[in-house]
């Protein structure tokens, strides 16, 4: 199998049009050279649009793709710092779902308008980020859509929790296309039983789906630089989206 993986690469800050015609902050990631590309909006989480999800968009212009992640706190606190901006979100009980679908529609957008565009993208989301790429899912037109341990799909988050969403596992009839959904055994947020009624429901709906449940690991498991990382389960994880993108983004 050829390496898709190429060295050549262009990582920048822009600015897109986001929810409502709002200009906000992106960070977008492209391979050098030519041929065209499938997109991947890169969904950040709770923490923020930190130097670790900066680091997943420059992976994915790495390995072929084009990838832009928008930088949902823009709004809350303009050039701050991430961590920062992410303490006035929480303050504000996060991102409104209604903005978060109009900033990745415009993030898609800003992808399809490049030159080396094939024309596909999809989301990949992680924690607050992986129940917000299966939003956008059920929200807009995408070729596929990851979700990394998405909390609150199913459910609601417990008191004191600064997070203030409801459930949107109501919106998975309306998924636009195949999801592949990574989870740790040990995460209770979302559990194995809640992972559980999300498979009832995409089955119930005839959707295309992949869910993946690795024992002996929680929730973050892909985050290298916390406790909580599990080399094992990340890297199989990577193996898998790969794969899933490969199949669903990949070509002209």
């Amino acid at each position: 199998m050829t390496d898709p993986r190429t060295e050549a690469l262009q990582a920048e800050p822009v600015m897109i049009a986001g929810h409502g015609g709002d200009q906000i902050e992106a960070y977008l990631a492209q391979p050098l050279g030519d041929g065209l590309h499938g997109g991947v909006v890169v969904i950040h989480h709770m923490p923020g649009f930190d130097e670790g999800t900066k680091e997943i968009t420059r992976r994915f212009a790495a390995h072929g793709y084009l990838a832009i992640c928008p930088n949902l706190y823009w709004r809350e606190a303009p050039g701050a710092a991430s961590d920062d901006a992410a303490a006035t979100a929480r303050a504000n009980g996060g991102v409104p779902d209604e903005r978060l679908v109009g900033d990745v529609a415009g993030a898609a957008a800003a992808l399809k308008a490049l030159d080396s565009s094939n024309g596909r993208v999809g989301t990949i989301g992680y924690c607050s980020g992986g129940r917000q790429s299966f939003l956008a899912a059920c929200s807009l037109p995408l070729d596929a859509a990851v979700d990394c341990y998405g909390a609150f799909i199913v459910g609601i988050p417990p008191e004191g929790m600064p997070l203030r969403v409801g459930p949107i596992v109501h919106l998975t009839e309306q998924l636009s296309c195949p999801l592949l959904g990574l989870f740790g055994s040990e995460d209770q947020f979302p559990s194995p039983e809640q992972v559980g009624e999300l498979e009832q429901a995409l089955r119930h709906h005839g959707k295309t789906y992949e869910l993946h449940t690795f024992p002996g690991a929680g929730h973050a498991f892909f985050a290298a630089d916390r406790p909580a990382y599990r080399p094992d389960a990340a890297n199989e994880g990577w193996q898998r989206i790969w794969a899933f993108f490969g199949q669903h983004l990949a070509g002209t």
